[in-house]
């Protein structure tokens, strides 16, 4: 059977401050950079690709109509954008 195993944020930073020998606010501070990076170009309609790794885009969801669950009532749902990650050829093969 397959443990969920999950790695959080400070767990991470703390993988990044080994990894690359660095002090954990850089590798704290490099993170967020990184992640504000994404966010803004992301919102900027924009993709980022890292070869290798993959490509972080967005997409239009169109509006529609959705049921509520408890109710079975109809509601409106608002069109979105909605990020997507593509992963990239290299981390597939890393995965397998």
């Amino acid at each position: 059977m397959k443990q969920d195993i999950h790695m959080n944020k400070t767990q991470l930073i703390q993988a990044i401050s080994e990894d690359a020998g660095i002090k954990l606010k850089d590798a704290e501070a490099a993170l967020n950079a990184f992640t504000g990076a994404v966010t803004y170009t992301l919102k900027a309609g924009d993709s980022i690709a890292l070869v290798g790794f993959g490509t972080f885009s967005t997409s239009m969801r169109e509006a529609r109509v959705g049921r509520n669950p408890k109710t079975g009532e109809s509601i409106d749902i608002a069109a979105a954008i909605t990020p997507k990650f593509k992963p990239g050829k290299a981390l597939k093969d890393a995965l397998n």
